[in-house]
This record gives C-alpha cells, sequence and structure tokens, in this order.
C-alpha cells in the first residue's frame, strides 16, 4: 500500500526545508512533471527540479511556512510562506499524488497589489501575503 498524498506532501515540504533540493526527488515519481502557468514553464524530472530550485538566487537558506494542507484523495492543496530572510512570498501548490510519490506539482506564486480605491469604503483590514 502507498502512503497517503497527505504524508507524501507533508515529506515534500520537509525535505524542501532542508534546503537539499535533490533529497527531495526521494518523493517525486519517474515522471514527474512541475508546472508553472503563470510563466509558462514546465520542467520534466527529478533532477531538472533540483537543479532549478539549487540554482535559483537566494540571499540565505530557505524557509518554508505552511499555512493550510487541503487533502482529497489523491490531489493536495497546499498554502505556503516562502522566504530566505530577504524575498518574501506566497505559493499555492497543488500536488497529485500517484502510486505514493507526486506525479506533478503546479505552483502559483501570486504577487500582492494595492487595495482599489473604489473598495475602500467596503473593506476592512484583512490578512495579507506580508503577515507572517
Amino acid at each position: 500500500m502507498h502512503e497517503p498524498a497527505r504524508a507524501v506532501v507533508e515529506r515534500y515540504w520537509a525535505l524542501m526545508a532542508s534546503n537539499d533540493f535533490h533529497a527531495v526527488g526521494e518523493v517525486l515519481a519517474d515522471d514527474f512533471v512541475f508546472d508553472m502557468p503563470q510563466s509558462g514553464e514546465r520542467i520534466r524530472g527529478r533532477e531538472r527540479y533540483a537543479t532549478m530550485n539549487a540554482q535559483y538566487p537566494a540571499h540565505g537558506p530557505w524557509r518554508f511556512t505552511r499555512r493550510r494542507l487541503l487533502v482529497d484523495g489523491d490531489t493536495a492543496l497546499t498554502e505556503t510562506d516562502v522566504t530566505d530572510g530577504v524575498v518574501r512570498a506566497r505559493a499555492l501548490s497543488l500536488f497529485t499524488v500517484r502510486e505514493g510519490r507526486i506525479a506533478s506539482l503546479v505552483e502559483y506564486w501570486p504577487e500582492p497589489f494595492a487595495l482599489a480605491p473604489e473598495r475602500a469604503a467596503l473593506v476592512e483590514p484583512g490578512p495579507s501575503m506580508d503577515d507572517g
């Protein structure tokens, strides 16, 4: 029996937190595919995924704080804060788990934006991407 999606995704984030991006391959399927629709990028394979993460410019080790993990069968969604001590971002990651490994990962990196003046009278302060 294969590990459920929740356990696989939790292990993924634990491995990412090690900053040993090649070790993340432990939970990736042989035919793993990573998509970033906002930039139109697709990366195939563990090695290329590890290289992309290892080569990404950083001011220090990456730290990951998971805000949410939702699981429905073999699909999981995480909302995760990511920082290298200078850069702060939030990632929405959609995982498909097959036979105990991550077969695909689709990731969105939303950018914060200013409040539209026409909504100012309708809103109150809420959580922002800068909240830690």
